[in-house]
């Protein structure tokens, strides 16, 4: 930036921060709280951009599970709604939608990751880790392992 050059205002700033992807209010109020030059200014602005729709919490949601949902397990869905800041109202509602959908995704995230049933314990543990870290629950990755190997058997 040339010296002397204007700095963005607090509202420029948000508006950029939303042309990338949705945020939510507490994740802009992180965000640009280091730039707020007199008290109650970032409220003012982020309660302007509210009332104009240009922060959704709902938007938010849905972004969340468009992007996060095909890859991850409820659980770390549940996590990084709750990093943005969103009501715990909203985050349940958006979780419980995932619960019929988990036992598929989980069986996709480890086809495309492994392919095929665990020879041994270790691999056994090692494919569980890698779902669990992924957000999957215990009882999904379990049936999922086993429901492999059964099927393996059949083969």
């Amino acid at each position: 930036m040339a010296f002397g050059a204007a700095q963005p205002s607090l509202k420029g700033r948000a508006l950029r921060c939303l042309s990338g992807r949705e945020h939510s209010r507490a994740e802009l109020e992180r965000k640009l709280a280091k730039f707020e030059e007199e008290p109650g200014e970032l409220q003012r602005v982020l309660d302007e951009l509210q009332a104009k729709d240009f922060i959704s919490e709902s938007r938010v949601v849905q972004s969340v599970l468009h992007q996060k949902a095909p890859r991850m397990g409820a659980a770390r869905v549940r996590q990084e709604l709750q990093q943005k800041g969103i009501a715990p109202e909203a985050i349940s509602e958006a979780v419980a939608s995932l619960r019929d959908t988990e036992f598929a995704r989980a069986s996709e995230v480890w086809r495309r990751r492994f392919g095929a049933v665990p020879q041994d314990q270790k691999e056994h543990a090692k494919q569980a880790r890698f779902l669990m870290s992924r957000g999957f629950s215990g009882a999904v990755v379990g049936k999922l392992l086993k429901s492999g190997i059964e099927a393996d058997l059949d083969d």
